[in-house]
């Protein structure tokens, strides 16, 4: 009995400070979205630049990523996590240094790097520290680092710039993850494996082979894909919310980074707490139940945030409705498809299954998200220009650009609930697989 209530204080410590890392991860991350205008008015750069910071912050991101995945599979965990945290802190503070567009470009950079040790390793950890029945409302806690990182930066983070200045907002962020970097060390790692109902002996994969078992698994695939659409949406949205708050609904800075805290982040809390559980209870009722709570999510979730990009200048009260339980339906996503990977991968193969999807989610999604965004702006926003017959670039033609822009995210996220659907068709033969090759190996 002791020895259990040892195991499980081990698992909650470890839990709370995988939740405070993913809200500094998100916090950092969004932080360059929070000082957008500010960085842009003083480097005299367009959509398409800013595109490209967050682009190239998700290509590196993407690739990193991979190869810590296999670390984090075979590796201490808890010291891949610390190590990163730091990283990460320390380049988000070398961003204050910045003297011009390319030295902020490199700093953000190496913000990625760190990073990308975070959700192979967090999700690996927590599947070996809690079995598969409460593992959906783990990740809830574990993501709502998301939501909440998105919050606090979006609302702290345009409100220090106005007052203090960019760089400063940078300086400020890295306080906390140095201090979490800390925190890190000290989780005890977990056996691989050790939540399973059916134990076995971690297995020893080599060379290609675990990259090959994972991908032999049909719903990885839909998974895989999956996660490029939804962070295509999500880095288009995260990133230039703040600026279309501003040129479109005529915010300043610090009202535009409180209402992306809000419509982004907020909303999170509820969508991930009631997804977990729904998640969990849907699983007890159907193999395939986490999938098709996902799929029907986003379905919900489309015509919202379509209804909210139609309503006109001004009508802030009705968007912010709109948008609010558009993106609240979306963090469904997480706790639904991030369990299912656990469903239907062996145990020593989780950290690398979390990498191959963050390596497509980021590179095919995220990186291109921001980045087309940015570029479909810049084009309606000369189209306007051309239209007027002006000869100078106004900011009204920015916000014209911008908001034309914004009708490709319910496209994707259409689109992303059709793959959805395809992969509840799979589900639950690969998680028969999974429990038939656990049997075997126990046996043998």
């Amino acid at each position: 009995m002791e020895q259990n209530q040892t195991t499980e204080k081990q698992a909650w410590f470890a839990l709370a400070v995988l939740f405070a890392i993913n809200t500094m991860n998100f916090f950092d991350r969004q932080i360059a979205a929070s000082i957008g205008k500010p960085v842009i008015d003083e480097f005299k750069l367009t959509d398409s630049d800013f595109g490209n910071m967050a682009m190239a912050f998700t290509l590196i991101y993407a690739a990193v990523g991979v190869p810590l995945g296999r670390w984090a599979d075979r590796g201490n965990r808890s010291r891949i996590l610390s190590i990163g945290v730091a990283a990460w802190s320390l380049f988000t503070a070398a961003g204050a240094a910045a003297w011009n567009y390319a030295s902020l470009f490199v700093a953000r950079m190496f913000v990625g790097i760190g990073e990308a040790s975070c959700s192979p390793a967090g999700n690996s950890l927590i599947g070996d520290l809690y079995p598969a029945s409460k593992r959906a409302r783990a990740t809830a806690i574990f993501m709502l680092g998301l939501p909440i990182g998105i919050t606090l930066s979006n609302a702290f983070g345009g409100v220090i710039a106005k007052h203090y200045g960019w760089r400063r907002t940078l300086l400020i962020a890295a306080i906390p993850g140095l201090i979490l970097a800390l925190l890190a060390y000290f989780i005890k790692e977990p056996k691989r494996g050790g939540t399973e109902a059916i134990k076995i002996e971690e297995q020893d994969h080599k060379g290609w082979e675990p990259y090959r078992r994972v991908l032999n698994i049909p719903t990885m695939w839909w998974i895989i894909l999956s996660g490029a659409l939804h962070n295509f949406n999500a880095y288009a949205v995260n990133s230039f919310m703040p600026l279309y708050l501003g040129r479109y609904h005529g915010l300043d800075v610090a009202d535009a980074g409180y209402v992306s805290a809000l419509v982004l982040g907020a909303v999170g809390v509820v969508g991930l707490l009631g997804g977990g559980l729904a998640a969990d209870w849907v699983r007890r009722k159907s193999a395939n139940g986490r999938m098709l709570l996902s799929a029907w999510s986003l379905l919900i979730s489309t015509p919202c945030v379509y209804l909210a990009l139609e309503r006109p200048k001004g009508s802030l009260m009705s968007f912010m409705i709109l948008m609010g339980i558009g993106w609240m339906m979306i963090y469904v996503y997480y706790v639904t498809v991030y369990p299912v990977v656990q469903d239907v991968v062996e145990p020593g193969l989780r950290g690398t299954a979390m990498a191959l999807y963050f390596f497509a989610m980021y590179l095919l999604g995220g990186a291109f998200g921001a980045k087309i965004l940015g570029n479909l702006s810049d084009h309606f926003a000369k189209q306007a220009m051309t239209e007027a017959g002006a000869a100078t670039m106004a900011e009204s033609f920015r916000a014209v650009g911008l908001h034309s822009a914004f009708y490709v995210v319910p496209v994707v996220s259409l689109i992303l609930a059709a793959v959805l659907f395809a992969g509840a068709r799979t589900v639950a033969k690969d998680m028969e697989k999974l429990q038939e090759w656990l049997r075997t190996v126990a046996k043998a």
